[in-house]
């Protein structure tokens, strides 16, 4: 199993459900009507997945612009709006429970926003990379469901489109990849301060992530 797990989706709506989404407090993972299902059929099938380590009453800007800082404890997030859609592609290096669960039920709760009556897929996974499977690989860890009327975990989901979708998100996180990786080779006395201003480049974290209310 890997040391690189990664939650992503592309999620269609408004520009302005997304900032009301930024803005507007996390459900309990009560928001998935089937929660208890998380692993089930994929490659963890048979394991209880603890919701406990999902936070609430934190609105997703509050939650994910910590994310986008100088000490990020092993995270590599990219947050954006494009093309009419929410994307988001976050990587954590190591199985970061409260972060991953709190990031598919604020994912959840995206999926209300919609702007399309067919579900949207949420990805789970681990790979060293950070790259996506195949449609058909048994290694997905959980597929997420999200939509204007419900949330729910599923395991018999085509995720053909998904990937295809999610393509243009994937390109731009190894982008980020490069960049981060670039500084680290020559990190100098500024080397925390560039890290940041990278991971905070509007190419990767939408500007109203980031805005003070």
């Amino acid at each position: 199993m890997s040391d690189t797990f990664v939650v992503a989706a592309r999620i269609p709506m408004e520009r302005q459900a997304f900032e009301q989404w930024l803005k507007t407090p996390a459900p309990g993972p009560e928001t998935i009507e089937n929660h208890g299902a998380m692993y089930d059929g994929w490659f963890w099938d048979g394991k209880t997945p603890d919701w406990r380590q999902a936070e609430e009453g934190i609105t997703p800007r509050e939650y994910f612009a910590d994310c986008f800082g100088e000490d990020t404890g092993g995270l590599t997030y990219m947050l954006r709006y494009r093309a009419g859609a929410l994307e988001a592609y976050l990587m954590h290096f190591g199985f970061c429970e409260s972060n991953i669960y709190t990031a598919l039920v604020m994912l959840a709760a995206a999926g209300r926003s919609s702007s399309e009556v067919a579900p949207s897929a949420v990805l789970f996974w681990a790979e060293t990379s950070g790259s996506m499977f195949a449609a058909d690989s048994g290694g997905w860890l959980a597929t997420l469901l999200v939509g204007p009327d419900r949330a729910r975990f599923a395991a018999d989901f085509d995720l053909t489109a998904t990937i295809a979708e999610l393509r243009p998100a994937e390109a731009s996180y190894f982008d980020l990849l490069v960049r981060l990786a670039d500084v680290e080779e020559s990190v100098g006395g500024e080397g925390e301060s560039s890290f940041a201003a990278i991971a905070r480049d509007p190419r990767y974290v939408d500007a109203a992530v980031l805005a003070e209310i």
